[in-house]
């Protein structure tokens, strides 16, 4: 199935914030970042920003009220007047908006949603809606860097989101950070502090393959599974795969449960190939390496599926941006990634 592409954003659009996961962009203590996110995406993309009625009402409402955060989505979808919708910032609960979703509202009504981590979920509401929505940056963490957004993430929000013509090869950032600065006024004017990045690794695999994007965080889509959301096996044939681990640092052994899961149900055999994200930290480097190739060489026997690695995306800064549904292209020969058409229209 071919996803829907969203027509392009351009400056003076207007787009609307939504809390879908954690409500933290409303609470006292956070909400000063909340600003300088939004106040980023005005003054620097040129973008009318509206919050949603929920959008800021805190952590312990927005807990307490999933049908309120689908309130927020559908009206955000359903009006003609906002073109974009940009999630403040994810959490680990989202897969309670389920009962709610309206899946003809955003079916009918095909507009650029961005986020990742736990809007992973959100991504699979779209994807069963039939549109092609955008794993990258949220409000709180890549819009509201301390100082200044990293060059690479605008760059590629800039490009994807607000540019028709085909992304083309992604390169890998020159730098990674994932210094922990706690979200206090105090920090604003603290720059996170780049470390030099070692490029994309080819784990195993010859040539080049091509393959629509499908993927997200992998602790979230543990949730996913078996749920409404967990797509047909015939949505994974012909993908490349992108998985990437959140900051919960998860143990390898997971890892390599989940991955062998993938391997029982037949997706690791339909897809082309396989992008993993860089480990939060640069932690367990070597052993989500190890679990990858365990599983998916030695278990499964696919000697030829191309697997890259460390790549920029997801719970790294900074980050690009995918396109679900998009064509995408793994170079085994220079070890290169491109997405080869445009995200949007």
């Amino acid at each position: 199935m071919s996803l829907v592409k969203p027509a392009k954003l351009q400056r003076g659009d207007k787009v609307a914030t939504v809390s879908l996961s954690w409500g933290g962009a409303g609470d006292e203590d956070i909400l000063w970042r909340y600003e300088v996110g939004k106040k980023r995406l005005q003054e620097e993309f040129g973008l009318e920003v509206v919050e949603m009625p929920n959008t800021l009402k805190g952590s312990e409402y927005v807990y307490n009220h999933p049908e309120k955060r689908v309130e927020d989505l559908m009206a955000a979808f359903s009006d003609p007047s906002i073109k974009g919708i940009f999630t403040c910032i994810g959490g680990d609960e989202s897969v309670r908006m389920l009962p709610y979703i309206d899946y003809d509202v955003i079916r009918n009504n095909p507009k650029v949603f961005i986020g990742y981590s736990d809007n992973t979920v959100t991504h699979f509401i779209c994807q069963k809606a039939g549109i092609s929505s955008f794993y990258g940056a949220s409000i709180l963490a890549e819009f509201a860097e301390n100082v200044k957004m990293f060059d690479y993430t605008k760059y590629w929000v800039s490009k994807v989101l607000f540019d028709n013509a085909p992304i083309g090869k992604i390169e890998a950032s020159d730098g990674w950070t994932s210094e922990r600065l706690p979200w206090e006024v105090k920090n604003r004017n603290t720059q996170r502090q780049l470390q030099k990045n070692t490029g994309y690794e080819l784990l195993q695999g010859n040539g080049k393959v091509q393959g629509k994007l499908i993927g997200g965080c992998l602790e979230v889509l543990e949730m996913l599974k078996g749920t409404e959301l967990w797509p047909e096996l015939k949505m994974w044939e012909n993908s490349i795969l992108f998985f990437e681990p959140s900051e919960d640092k998860t143990d390898p052994t997971y890892i390599e449960y989940w991955l062998r899961n993938y391997g029982s149900i037949g997706i690791l055999q339909r897809v082309k190939g396989i992008i993993f994200g860089k480990p939060y930290d640069n932690l367990y480097y070597e052993e989500y390496k190890n679990a990858l190739l365990k599983v998916v060489r030695e278990e499964l026997k696919l000697y030829d599926l191309p697997i890259l690695y460390n790549m920029n995306f997801g719970h790294t800064a900074p980050m690009c941006v995918l396109p679900y549904g998009a064509m995408a292209e793994i170079d085994c020969e220079t070890k290169s990634f491109s997405i080869l058409e445009n995200g949007v229209v």
